[in-house]
């Protein structure tokens, strides 16, 4: 995936010394939530749009220096990792590094997401499937097993959720085969925490629930 193509070089960088009524102005007319701040045409940091609240127009960056934030990508940086920075520091907007440190350009989320979106996970027809299971019985090779010792396919797959010991995975496998998936993956001790409709077990149970409603009601 080419994600070097998104790379936006026409937002600014701000100097350390810049007055904070500069950098007020840059969130008012965006919806960036941060921005990266250079000193001596160095990366020092970038500032967060939610820390405007403490700052004065006629001050300077240079005073707030301990409260930014130093997270970055490189130009190299896979898209998978670019958007695990966006995740872990709740931001639509990343700068870019080179080798010396200066600022090359920015990372829009949205961008990356779109990016995202087009690959065969999005794109390919098939079942999309979250099952969960415990953290130290969690194995890939093992999904991939189940899915493919039913003579289906694969498409792709990530960890979407890990808490409380429990690892929750969706994956997405072409539609042949669907429901002995879902119930080799029963018998595999795993539970089925989302399946398209053509789950038939979710099915009986709704039929089963109806029938009862009906009983109730006789």
């Amino acid at each position: 995936m080419n994600i070097q193509q998104h790379i936006i070089s026409n937002l600014p960088v701000f100097d350390v010394q810049t007055t904070c009524g500069e950098l007020m102005e840059f969130f008012k007319q965006n919806t960036f939530s941060h921005i990266a701040v250079m000193e001596e045409d160095r990366f020092l940091g970038v500032f967060s749009e939610n820390d405007m609240d403490v700052v004065s127009d006629d001050s300077k960056i240079d005073e707030y220096r301990y409260d930014l934030e130093t997270f970055f990508v490189r130009n190299e940086t896979s898209w998978l990792d670019v958007l695990e920075v966006f995740a872990r520091n709740e931001a639509n907007l990343v700068p870019i590094l080179d080798e010396v440190e200066k600022v090359v350009g920015y990372y829009d989320l949205t961008d990356i997401v779109s990016e995202f979106i087009d690959t065969p996970f999005f794109t390919d027809p098939g079942n999309i499937l979250v099952v969960a299971t415990g953290i130290k019985d969690y194995s890939f090779s093992e999904i991939s097993q189940i899915v493919e010792s039913n003579n289906a396919r694969l498409i792709g797959g990530f960890i979407t959720d890990m808490q409380n010991d429990v690892v929750q995975v969706t994956i997405k496998i072409s539609t042949a085969n669907f429901d002995k998936v879902l119930q080799t993956f029963r018998r595999y001790n795993y539970q089925i925490i989302f399946g398209n409709s053509d789950d038939q077990f979710l099915e009986d149970l709704k039929n089963r629930s109806d029938y009862l409603d009906k009983y109730l009601n006789v």
